[in-house]
């Protein structure tokens, strides 16, 4: 009498997994799409960069801040719905890369003057040149370790280092991309706890690439 219930709920248990499995197949799933929706908003964020008016600095800070939501957004409904997919999963950290390495070089070619650093031309370059050449150390790394084994792999996994890292780094290129906007009166103060978040973001990057690097040592 019980077996009816039990072998419906198996059928329908194996039925969920299949559609699982059939939807994180699929190249275009939602993720993706967000995914795509970011590289697509790079050379958008480099023109309104560009524009020298109250609402080209507004939608460059806004386009920035809706890539750095969706980079949290993709990933859990990823795993929300069980969309996970290899192509998202290389496409993702390219997508983030493609956002931050544009928005730094763009705050670069124009140098902050702000009163308590004073006019430093390589303010902003040294911390960016830390942050992208760990960036691509990083990738390096991650394919070689993906092409070993298993423990490699997950030896260069994310830990909490790595997501303190994006965190401050996001908040820093916010930061200077929101106060480059006049019409917010006085940004000293703003600007320059942008400036140490982007220091500290770097540090943070270093510091975790140190951390990936001694337990590939350890392994190897």
């Amino acid at each position: 009498m019980d077996s009816e219930p039990l072998l419906q709920q198996q059928l329908d248990h194996h039925q969920s997994l299949a559609y699982s499995n059939h939807s994180s197949s699929k190249i275009l799933t939602l993720p993706t799409v967000l995914t795509l929706g970011r590289v697509a908003a790079v050379p958008l964020l480099i023109f309104t960069f560009s524009v020298d008016s109250w609402w080209g600095r507004t939608a460059t800070t806004s386009i920035f801040m809706a890539a750095a939501i969706t980079d949290w957004l993709d990933g859990y409904i990823a795993r929300r719905m069980r969309l996970c997919s290899a192509f998202g999963a290389l496409l993702d950290p390219v997508a983030d890369k493609l956002m931050v390495a544009a928005t730094l070089v763009l705050l670069c070619s124009r140098p902050l003057n702000i009163a308590v650093f004073g006019q430093v031309p390589w303010l902003l370059n040294v911390p960016s040149i830390a942050i992208i050449g760990r960036e691509i150390t990083m990738s390096a790394v991650r394919e070689w370790a993906a092409s070993q084994n298993g423990k490699l792999l997950a030896a260069v996994a994310v830990n909490k280092l790595g997501k303190w890292k994006t965190a401050t780094q996001m908040a820093a290129l916010t930061i200077l991309l929101a106060t480059r906007d006049s019409s917010l009166g006085e940004t000293g103060i703003l600007v320059a706890s942008g400036v140490i978040f982007l220091y500290l973001s770097a540090g943070l990057s270093v510091m975790s690439l140190v951390v990936y690097m001694e337990k590939i040592r350890k392994i190897l």
